[in-house]
């Protein structure tokens, strides 16, 4: 499913995450990570995006990753209505 339109799930609130998905040119997804805790867990974030976003089948998209410690749960729930609200008609 390709990226159709900007589209975001969550906040900035302490204990939550801010999914942004934007498209952009050619097939592939670019993921941007940015973490109050990406020492400790920037490799899972990162790879949780990425299994995510593969197994919807994203492409063409650019997803950045704002998370604010939230559990990784709440990371697939965001990413997952992020890329259903991004792929969604209009």
């Amino acid at each position: 499913m390709k990226a159709k339109k900007e589209a975001m799930a969550g906040s900035l609130e302490s204990s939550d995450v801010l999914v942004t998905i934007r498209p952009r040119e050619g097939e592939g997804v670019e993921c941007t990570i940015e973490s109050i805790v990406l020492k400790q867990y920037g490799r899972r974030i990162r790879s949780v995006t990425e299994e995510v976003a593969a197994a919807a089948g994203l492409s063409g998209a650019a997803v950045r990753v704002q998370d604010r410690g939230a559990l990784e749960c709440t990371l697939r729930a965001r990413l997952e209505t992020a890329i259903e609200r991004s792929t969604a008609g209009t």
